[in-house]
Formats: structure tokens, sequence, C-alpha cells
């Protein structure tokens, strides 16, 4: 399997479970630097490596009236301070070809969101940038159609790859995780990393919003990590009730630390 690098950071199976983790939506730049601390002090005590996550914009919300974030220019502003203030790679999603020149110039990794894992001039754009790229498996897709995925990336000369799985479908305003995508994405030769908050999600549940079951956060990170994953994406919140993004589905701060170091051992136990 290709080993990939991001700011010295190894991804891979010999080396330490990665973290991507952060509030899903970016709230306000003091909140985001509160939020990264806290997180990379959490992720070092539980022997993780860590990337920092938030969205500058949710342009996929369920209702035109939900708050989608900072934007363009001030997430990347806030999300730059991030990243020079506390020594941490970030990571934000893109939504549409124009906003990543100008991402790819703070991002260290860019996101392709699960809805539009098949948008080909999307993903071609993301990865003529040479930033590492993570694609996240839609809901809508087997595993094994990520291969398409992916050649679409290397077809632009991109080989700087990490696959998210975040479960399917399953029936209306529900997910569920089949743990076998992680050893057959695994296959495909690049990192898999596991999305264990928006696979409680509830999408569209709750009529003008997503909903979700933060209970069983930790029990599908303990089975990815069990089945080959090489490290956990989870949303995290000081506070997720009160988040304005996918709060249902959001693990509080002070819980994470606990789920990590139970999701590592797990990890050197099948290793």
């Amino acid at each position: 399997m290709r080993i990939i690098e991001v700011e010295g950071i190894k991804i891979g199976a010999r080396f330490p479970p990665l973290l991507i983790a952060g509030p899903c939506v970016i709230e306000s730049e003091s909140s985001a630097l509160r939020h990264a601390k806290e997180l990379k002090a959490i992720a070092k005590r539980a022997g993780f490596s860590f990337i920092y996550k938030s969205s500058f914009d949710k342009a996929n919300r369920t209702s035109v009236d939900s708050y989608r974030g900072p934007g363009l220019k001030e997430g990347l502003r806030i999300l730059k301070k991030v990243k020079s203030n506390l020594n941490i790679p970030v990571l934000s999603d893109v939504h549409c070809r124009n906003e990543i020149k100008e991402a790819s110039k703070v991002l260290d990794v860019i996101q392709i969101p699960a809805f539009l894992s098949r948008q080909t001039d999307l993903i071609l754009e993301a990865a003529r940038t040479g930033k590492v790229v993570n694609i996240k498996k839609g809901q809508f897709m087997a595993p094994w159609d990520m291969k398409n995925v992916v050649r679409k990336v290397e077809s632009a000369g991109g080989k700087r790859i990490i696959l998210t799985d975040r479960g399917v479908s399953f029936g209306y305003n529900n997910l569920v995780s089949d743990f076998r995508a992680i050893p057959i994405m695994k296959e495909l030769g690049y990192p898999v990393i596991y999305d264990a908050t928006h696979s409680v999600q509830i999408p569209g549940g709750m009529g003008d919003k997503s909903g979700g079951d933060r209970r069983f956060i930790q029990y599908l990170a303990l089975a990815a990590s069990a089945c080959g994953a090489d490290g956990i994406f989870v949303e995290a919140d000081e506070d997720p009730d009160r988040a304005p993004s996918d709060g249902p589905n959001m693990i509080k701060l002070s819980d994470l630390e606990a789920i990590l170091k139970r999701v590592k051992k797990v990890r050197e136990a099948v290793s």
C-alpha cells in the first residue's frame, strides 16, 4: 500500500493511527483555535497523529436557512491561522471547482465530500493541485466502485490519495456501515479512514435538518479499527447540542480521548 505523507505525518498500517477531527463547520476564529489546540493535545495523549478538519462552507445543508460557515475567504484565513499558530496540517472540503485554487494555497488536504465523490471535473481539479486528496465514498456507492474514483485522480497525475468510508444509505433517512468496505477499499492501494460520526447521521431525519445518534460512534470506531482502518475521522465539539451544524452526530470533546485510546488498543491487538 502506498504511504501518504502530510506535513511529516505518515499514514498507513505501519504508522500511528491518524485522527482527522474538528467541529463540522468553522464557528469563529477563537472557536477554531481553541478546538484545534485541545484536539492536538488529545491526539498526542492517545497516540494518534492529527489533522484538523473544519468546513469553511457547508454547501450541502438540508435547509436553505441552515448556517453554512464563514465562507471561502474568511474560512481559509482562519484555517491558515490554525495551521501557523499550532503547527498542524488542515483539511477542509470543496464543493465546486472555483474554490480549489484558493483552497489549495492553505489546505494540506483537499476533501471531496461524499455527495460529490463522482463529480469528475471537481476530482480532476483537486488532483492537479498536487495536494493530498481525501475522497469520501458516497453513501450511494459500493466500496469496489471507488476504483473508478481512484483512476480519475491518478489520470490527472494524483498519487496522494486517502479514501474515507462513511456508511451507506439504508432506506430513507438512515445509514448503515458495512465494514467489508475497509479491506475492499484498501485493496486499491491507498490508506482508508473511517468516518465514525457521519456514519451515525440520520440524513434529513429532523425534517429541516439532519439528526443522528452519537451513542454509537465509539462502537463503530472500534469495529473499523479491527477491520484495518488507518485512522478515524470524527467531528467533535465542546458542546455538540448547541453546535450550528451536525450536532446530533458530533462527539463531545471531553469524551474523545477515552474512545481513541480504546481504538488504538484494538488496532494494536489486530496488527
